[in-house]
């Protein structure tokens, strides 16, 4: 098949089965886009489309988000995960404003600059956005062509992503460059999935070599089974009538700068810091466990609950964070094991 049998045959799919109706889809702005693809990064569309509403709705712009504080972006943020995206995008946008009069840029080199987008995803949001020529080449597009050219190797082999990009780099025309790059994120996204492929439906299936081969399941070569560390976390829930202190997360690494209970990594440790807080530790009560999993590692999660009838000493000596309210919950970012604990407390609560 030539390149352009290749590139036409992927047009000419999404035009007829292609994904036209997302949110970021309608009204297309260089801002909008550039959300949508951070937040896209190792995240499905399903995910994605309530938080991107939401961040939209309080954050239509630059100019507002620029404005807003990092608080208010990880609490719009809290719940999808890698939060290190929502950092990179306030960081943005203070260097759009300053940088760039608050208008996004339109230039490969200056969009490739900014904190948290690399080259497939500043080829994204151009090409997207204003149709420029710009190859891209994600996680679904690498299963899509390793699989039509029957390329062995695995996706975190270099060589075989360089050899990826100079593929998509041949096959991506000049003209449609938006519509092919679409078509191709959503042919791997709906099609050409990593498991049971939907071959009998896919644009690409006759001169495909995986499904020549019948072997789809060897294209790409599949990573060998990592084994992930476990970790421990007690997190200390200390209450007040209808609230849970919290404290700030500023120098850990994980979930920085969201707002966490305090949280040790053995019980003994949790215990002492409560001694030295003066509070009552005969009191404390044990919740039932629960797994947190990470890119990296997982992690064991023990909540142990101290019910303090007084806060006044306790506030005295604390100024590193706040008494999150149940009924009246404050915009902070959080991370998905605080909101699972915070939901069944209000379960219990109201």
């Amino acid at each position: 098949m030539t390149i352009y049998n290749f590139s036409q045959l992927v047009i000419n799919w999404y035009h007829i089965n292609g994904r036209k109706d997302l949110p970021w889809q309608k009204n297309k702005t260089l801002y909008i886009i550039w959300i949508s693809e951070i937040m896209l990064q190792q995240t499905t569309v399903k995910t994605v489309i309530p938080y991107f509403k939401k961040f939209i709705l309080n954050f239509p712009n630059i100019e507002s988000l620029n404005n807003s504080s990092l608080d208010e972006v990880l609490y719009l943020w809290s719940g999808l995960g890698y939060y290190n995206r929502a950092r990179n995008i306030y960081k943005s946008a203070k260097i759009i404003t300053a940088k760039y009069y608050g208008i996004f840029p339109s230039n490969f080199s200056d969009v490739i600059k900014l904190p948290g987008i690399g080259k497939s995803t500043a080829g994204a949001i151009l090409s997207l956005s204003l149709n420029f020529f710009f190859p891209i080449l994600d996680g679904n597009v690498k299963r899509v062509l390793i699989r039509y050219y029957g390329i062995i190797g695995s996706l975190k082999d270099r060589i075989i992503e360089k050899k990826l990009w100079h593929i998509t780099e041949i096959v991506t025309p000049i003209h449609n460059t938006g519509k092919f790059n679409q078509a191709m994120m959503d042919i791997g996204a709906l099609i050409c999935l990593a498991k049971k492929p939907k071959c009998e439906i896919c644009p690409l299936s006759k001169r495909c070599i995986a499904k020549i081969k019948q072997k789809w399941e060897n294209y790409p070569l599949k990573n060998t089974k990592k084994i992930y560390p476990i970790k421990t976390s007690w997190f200390t829930l200390i209450q007040f009538n209808n609230t849970l202190w919290m404290e700030k997360n500023i120098e850990k690494k994980i979930w920085k700068n969201l707002f966490c209970f305090p949280s040790f990594d053995t019980e003994e440790k949790a215990l002492n810091w409560l001694k030295e807080k003066k509070i009552n530790t005969n009191t404390y009560k044990k919740i039932k466990p629960f797994i947190h999993k990470f890119s990296h590692f997982i992690l064991y999660i023990y909540p142990i609950l101290i019910p303090l009838s007084s806060c006044l000493k306790f506030c005295k000596k604390n100024n590193t964070g706040l008494w999150y309210d149940l009924k009246k919950p404050q915009h902070i970012g959080l991370s998905k094991p605080v909101q699972k604990i915070l939901e069944n407390f209000k379960k219990n609560i109201f």
